[in-house]
């Protein structure tokens, strides 16, 4: 890779460690349904909002979703193994031309913050792997937490993809929106460069995203403990001003401690926010 090197930072490193249960019973389960909008020629949109595996999501030429889902339930008995059938839930719904797919539990907020320890202290635990081709133009918004990656293929729409502790990678996209993988890395391939903002983020992972040659935009980056490379010319952008606010009668000011440099005539801002990895900006030709 012929990259130019930008900057380099030192910082600290994180580590996170959790401890799994090993449980004697599995039970796989799968769930098959083909999803239609309510209105197929309007804006579409598709939300995953999972807790433990992964999520893949295909764009393709027809106008509904067809979902698979692949659930095991790993537990220490067959009385666990039924309760957590009863526990935990997919609910499936459409309204207002999204479709939810959402991991119910009874210990969840739907905010995504948990108000229990976790299901793994009852005694089982529960993964939903899903897999989805939908529409090229809908919106997707994914989001998984443990035990799997999110990948997204050839899709036109806008999209937020989060991840918690696995990577996350997109390829043949041309919308525009956020990606973030705390633990993993991200791996981005677009197959048309964005025309609004962007941010592509990671704490303890690399970040590579690459776009097309003629790319007109702002890049800002942010990295602690990592390097910036690009095969792009760029010409560096003065930082800018600091964010001001009122709070118990003063001014706080908030610098940006983000670097800025410019691709070509300049245009949507894209915003790389890295901490414990490189970043890694490409350049291809079609």
């Amino acid at each position: 890779m012929n990259n130019s090197r930008l900057t380099s930072v030192l910082g600290l490193i994180f580590i996170f460690t959790f401890s799994i249960p090993c449980f004697s019973k599995e039970v796989k389960e799968k769930i098959e349904r083909t999803l239609k909008f309510s209105n197929p020629s309007g804006k579409k949109e598709v939300i995953v909002d999972n807790i433990n595996g992964s999520i893949e999501v295909e764009g393709y030429n027809g106008k509904e979703v067809q979902l698979v889902v692949n659930k095991t339930i790993f537990a220490s008995s067959q009385e666990r193994i039924d309760l957590a059938r009863k526990k935990i839930r997919l609910e499936i719904t459409e309204q207002d031309n999204t479709i939810e797919l959402y991991v119910d539990t009874p210990y969840r907020r739907r905010d995504g913050s948990m108000n229990h320890r976790g299901w793994r202290h009852d005694g089982y635990d529960v993964t939903f792997d899903f897999k989805l081709k939908v529409p090229r133009n809908t919106n997707v918004y994914l989001k998984t937490i443990n035990e799997g990656t999110i990948e997204v293929r050839n899709v036109s729409g806008d999209y937020d993809l989060h991840n918690i502790n696995g990577r996350i990678e997109a390829t043949g996209l041309s919308g525009s929106g956020r990606i973030y993988a705390l633990n993993g890395g991200v791996t981005v391939d677009f197959e048309q460069n964005p025309k609004n903002d962007c941010y592509f983020g990671s704490l303890n992972g690399e970040i590579e995203v690459t776009f097309l040659a003629g790319l007109e935009a702002d890049f800002r980056f942010k990295t602690f403990n990592g390097d910036v490379y690009t095969d792009f010319d760029v010409n560096y952008l003065s930082p800018r001003h600091a964010k001001t606010k009122r709070r118990k009668g003063k001014y706080v000011y908030k610098a940006d401690k983000a670097f800025g440099a410019r691709v070509g005539q300049g245009g949507p801002e894209i915003e790389f926010d890295g901490f414990n990895g490189d970043i890694y900006v490409n350049k291809k030709m079609r």
